[in-house]
């Protein structure tokens, strides 16, 4: 079974990301999924071929977890936005773990949005560890590693600068600014709820 690519047009008009942005944006997406899928078919193929011990499937196992994890991250990225943005629910579990973690919901707010602008490439993702029971702002540098592992993401902001550069130029500050307003904090809540 072959992963499908998703349809996130619904996006396009969304306030602070022009559709030439958004467009290219899903074209890099779609990229993830035709890899990712190309990546199976050549790792089937050479198991069938009994070259599982080779060079050759070494790195394509190595290379498995960016196109994969490139693919998720982009679908929960874009999953976690909707045009107009959706405020967090004040009197919510998120909201209350959110401010309990990090001192208040500003706090929090303030820490992932400086996360974000520390430079380098990757991704900052509001993590949950059900385990602990703790909520952690974390940078992924690169797709296939630096996650938490058994950790769940529950808000996933993209920082590479496919994301933000043809309509920021350097100043991702703004386009975080423009992320954080279009965030579905219904979506985040969702994930949140199936993770506790």
């Amino acid at each position: 079974m072959k992963y499908e690519a998703m349809n996130f047009e619904k996006l396009l008009g969304t306030d602070g990301l022009s559709d030439q942005l958004l467009a290219n944006h899903f074209t890099l997406y779609n990229g993830y999924v035709a890899n990712t899928n190309k990546l199976i078919d050549e790792g089937a193929e050479l198991e069938k071929q009994g070259k599982a011990a080779t060079p050759q499937y070494a790195e394509m196992k190595r290379r498995f977890g960016w196109e994969f994890n490139g693919m998720r991250l982009h679908e929960l990225y874009f999953e976690n936005m909707v045009k107009g943005g959706c405020a967090p629910g004040k009197g919510s579990k998120l909201y209350a773990a959110i401010a309990e973690a990090f001192g208040s919901f500003e706090s929090w707010e303030a820490n992932f949005k400086a996360v974000g602008a520390m430079r380098g490439i990757g991704w900052v993702i509001l993590y949950y560890d059900a385990r602990g029971r703790r909520l952690y702002n974390t940078w992924i540098n690169e797709h296939d590693g630096g996650h938490l592992g058994g950790a769940v993401p529950l808000l996933v902001m993209d920082v590479f600068e496919h994301a933000f550069i043809s309509d920021y130029g350097l100043k991702r500050p703004d386009y975080i600014g423009a992320f954080m307003k279009a965030v579905d904090w219904a979506e985040v809540q969702r994930r949140f709820e199936a993770a506790t």
